[in-house]
Order: C-alpha cells, then structure tokens, then sequence
C-alpha cells in the first residue's frame, strides 16, 4: 500500500423520487400486529406515535418506470459530471441494494444480471476493464463499497471508482404492518479517486463488525400480517432488539475509527449517520459524546438529519445526504476543506460500519 495515496471523495449524485407520500396517506391503512389481530388503537393514533418515535413525516416513492438501476443510474450520472471524469475511465462500479430491481407489478427480487452490470450498460460504458459488481450487506452497504474501493484506490490497483447505493423499499414492504412506514426509495453515488497526498486526507481510518450469532435475523424477510395472504416475502424488523444493538454498538464502533484515525471527536465537523429512526440517532449520538467524556452539542449541528421527509432509503441515504450538504441543498449544514467527517451506518446482517474521512 503506498502511503501517499489517498482515497478522495471527487464527485458526488442522488436521485430523489418526486413522488411525496405524506404520513396521511397511511390514515386509511389497516395495520395489523405480528398475529394477524388489529390494534386497539386507531389508525391515526398509530401514525401519530410512529412520527413522535422515528420523525418521519413523509418519504419518497419512485415512479413506476423506474427501478433500482435507473435510480442508480442517475446518481451516478450526476457524480461523474460532479467530478469531471468520463465514465469510461471507470475501473470498478459497487453497487450496494439488497433487493435488485423490484416491478411494481412484480415484487420478485430481480439480480440477473447484477445492478452494476445494468447500471454499466445504461452509462454505455465500453471498457472491458470497468469491473461492476454488487454488494448486498445490508443499509452498511455503501460504506463497505467504499471501503472496498479504498484498497483498490491505494494499493494501485484503481485510480477511479464508482460507488452507488440504490434501494426500492416501497416495493418489498408489507402494507399491513406499521413499519412499512418508514421505508422510502432513492438512489445516491460517488467518485472515489486516488490521489497523491504527503498528508492524510481522504479516507483517514475504518472499522467494521458483523453479529451473526444471535443477531443474523432481527431484519429478514417474512409473510404478510394479512391471515390471508399469499407467499409473498416482505421486509421484517424486530424493532426493539434492533435499537437495543445499535445503541449499544455503533458509538463504539465510531469512537473505535477516531482512535484508529488519531482524531477526537472534538475534531469532528460531521456525523452522517444512515437514519431509520430519528430517536435512536440521537440516541446514538449521545451515547457517542458519553462515551468520549463530552457533552452533547445542543443544536445538533454535527448531525444534520433528512429523515423527516425522505424517510429511510437504506444504502442511499448517506450517500444522498452527503450530495445535498455538498450542493448546499442543506440548510445550516457545509462540509469545507479540511471538515472531519464520520460516516456510519447499521443494518441487515447485523452489520455496522464507520469512516473517518476528512474533506479535500
């Protein structure tokens, strides 16, 4: 590995459907508990509490004539003009998605061929030597992508890659179940290149972890609450143990990459956290600042949040909020040359990622 490479952040794109879905539209929904039984309270009650618990007010779903591949297709379209390059000196496309590309009028998960190879074809890239894969690893996928590219980047095995995390969620949860509320669709991208740097820069340190053992199946995939309903699989969450692991993991995960990076987090400008539950981020950030001996800071500035009204997009939600802070499309929120910045994520599997990556 040659020390004075860096992986740099060059270009950045996300694709954000126009289609709002406000919490209203679920007041005529019947949701139904794990045993198929209606809740006691009313529809309007439920959708009250889950917007106090997860701040999710409204979310986006993609038009019908798009899927998860045009979605990352256009994100990555717009990173590539972000950053001035041609897609054809692409050396790697990662996609991150978990589900393929899912039909609104057919919810079968569809991955032959891969996102990356589609997405490839749809940026009419000729270059044999562009390998294009994907990364199902749950909402941590895009950052492992990233992490993936890193070492090609700096073992000089790559000079530019293409991340991409790009998820279809409407189309893969249960109308019956509650949860089915917080779940969106997007798409978000960028150019990771490696560049010379006698000082870090860039990508500063990582840290990953994967509990399978008793954790493997707190998101999978299950029957409709419907008593009545078909075969069909449908996104599943046991919510409660969900928030108990991530409380208890990711702010050690984080503190564990800004040691491995030699920055405190009195240095850190942002923290940009996959978001599927307002409460438990803030959780997490506060638990974060405990265990560095800090107190919280009061305006939440560090972690500026886009799930009040593009809900949770699992792999594009990062990516997508790093676009619009860099386009100023964030309001209070900038990332200057030089800003710290942590990105982190838990999902599926269980898995858990965190990056210190300081801005060029």
């Amino acid at each position: 590995m040659k020390q004075n490479i860096r992986s740099i952040i060059t270009g950045t794109g996300s694709y954000i459907p126009e289609q709002r879905i406000p919490n209203a539209d679920f007041e005529n929904q019947t949701f139904l508990n794990a045993d198929g039984k209606p809740f006691e309270r009313d529809t309007k009650e439920i959708i009250q509490k889950f917007e106090e618990i997860t701040g999710i007010k409204e979310r986006r779903y993609a038009s019908d004539d798009l899927l998860a591949s045009d979605m990352g297709a256009l994100a990555a379209k717009k990173a590539l003009k972000s950053a001035g390059i041609k897609a054809e000196s692409l050396d790697y496309i990662i996609v991150a998605h978990n589900f393929g590309d899912v039909r609104p009028d057919n919810r079968r998960v569809d991955m032959l061929p891969s996102l990356a190879a589609r997405i490839k074809h749809k940026l009419e890239i000729n270059n044999p030597s562009c390998v294009a894969y994907d990364l199902p690893f749950g909402c941590p996928g895009w950052l492992q992508g990233i992490i993936q590219g890193h070492y090609y980047l700096t073992s000089g095995e790559a000079s530019k890659v293409l991340v991409i995390g790009t998820e279809t969620l409407s189309r893969v949860c249960d109308p019956y179940d509650r949860d089915s509320m917080i779940y969106a669709d997007g798409a978000g991208a960028i150019i990771l290149e490696a560049k010379e740097h006698d000082s870090p820069m860039g990508i500063l340190a990582h840290s990953t972890r994967s509990d399978t053992l008793e954790q493997a199946y707190y998101l999978n995939m299950g029957k409709s609450y419907h008593p009545k309903s078909d075969d069909t699989l449908y996104l599943k969450m046991e919510g409660r143990k969900l928030y108990h692991y991530a409380l208890t993991h990711v702010p050690q995960a984080i503190k564990s990459c800004l040691a491995k990076a030699e920055k405190g987090l009195d240095q850190v400008d942002k923290v940009l956290m996959h978001q599927a539950n307002d409460k438990m981020d803030k959780a997490i950030l506060d638990r974060l600042f405990t265990l560095c001996d800090m107190e919280s800071p009061p305006n939440r500035l560090i972690m500026p949040m886009t799930i009040s009204w593009l809900g949770n997009t699992s792999v594009a939600t990062i990516p997508t909020l790093l676009d619009l802070i860099i386009r100023n499309k964030m309001e209070g929120h900038e990332i200057k040359t030089g800003d710290i910045v942590v990105f982190a994520s838990v999902g599926g599997g269980m898995n858990i990622n965190s990056i210190v990556y300081q801005h060029e």
